[in-house]
């Protein structure tokens, strides 16, 4: 069986496709295969995708008409043959070690969810935006969504997941809604078991100013709306205690004018003087 199959929804990326592909095909673990989904690109990327094709039979390219990120995301799941799922949006790239360090953390633990972290880079810098710092196993709940710092961050693409786990539960993403994330996120890490973390290794997240979490429009401020409710309902009818998610907000006031604002918010707190002059402390997080 192969070891990771790896879903990537392709849709006009041909700016950024070859760096993200070359990220997956020279992974240092071999046995993969790599499920591309051109959802409809009218630019370059599919002359890119069957390129790649040709050099690298691990390569599969599907082809169809535009039904957005979900329906490709789907598409590519329907087919899967891995013992465990990733996935890569077009844009983004990965440590050359990303899945093989996954793969091995999720079987010395026969875990379900293998999570790593995550970098975010702009043209000019980068930062840490989920830094996995020990290697952590749990079988809690509430614990597998401090970890990932969920549902603040609700990615999918950072992890792993075992796919007799994903079809078991039928496990896939809302067709034709944008920010559909969320939704699969939170009900894997409820549904599937185990998770475990793995320190040292980054999925590289590129902000492009033109991709769908950038951009506007009313469908995706609906939707944007739509999956955060639909989201926060479906973890109270589970009991997923948020209380590292929630921000606390104060102001002091002097003579009736606001001169302090402390804004409380997971990991530090963050001061703004007068509206003008701003900083952070940062201090301990409590694992409940």
């Amino acid at each position: 069986m192969v070891k990771i199959s790896i879903i990537i929804p392709v849709y006009n990326s041909e700016k950024f496709l070859n760096k993200c592909l070359e990220s997956i095909v020279n992974q240092t673990l071999k046995d993969i295969e790599i499920i591309c989904i051109n959802d409809g690109s009218t630019d370059n990327s599919l002359s890119i995708l069957n390129s790649f094709a040709q050099k690298d039979s691990r390569v599969i390219v599907i082809n169809q008409d535009n039904q957005g990120q979900s329906c490709a995301r789907n598409a590519g799941l329907a087919i899967a043959k891995g013992e465990y799922i990733g996935f890569v949006d077009s844009d983004d790239w990965i440590d050359l070690d990303f899945y093989e360090k996954l793969y091995k953390a999720a079987k010395k633990y026969d875990a379900d969810i293998a999570a790593a972290g995550i970098k975010r880079l702009r043209p000019y810098k980068w930062k840490y935006h989920l830094k996995i710092k020990n290697e952590e196993y749990t079988e809690n709940t509430d614990q597998k969504f401090l970890l990932c710092d969920v549902p603040d961050k609700c990615y999918v693409v950072n992890k792993i997941y075992k796919t007799s786990e994903l079809k078991k539960y039928n496990i896939i993403f809302e067709p034709h809604v944008f920010f559909e994330d969320r939704c699969f996120t939170c009900e894997a890490l409820i549904k599937l078991n185990t998770l475990v973390t793995v320190p040292d290794i980054y999925y590289n997240y590129w902000t492009n100013n033109k991709s769908t979490v950038k951009t506007t429009s009313p469908k995706k401020s609906k939707d944007a709306r739509y999956t955060y409710n639909k989201m926060m309902q479906y973890l109270k009818e589970n009991n997923i205690n948020l209380d590292h998610y929630f921000t606390e907000f104060k102001k002091i006031k002097l003579f009736g004018l606001t001169v302090l604002k402390i804004k409380t918010f997971k990991d530090k707190k963050q001061y703004l003087l007068c509206n003008c002059i701003k900083f952070e402390i940062k201090q301990p997080v409590s694992k409940k």
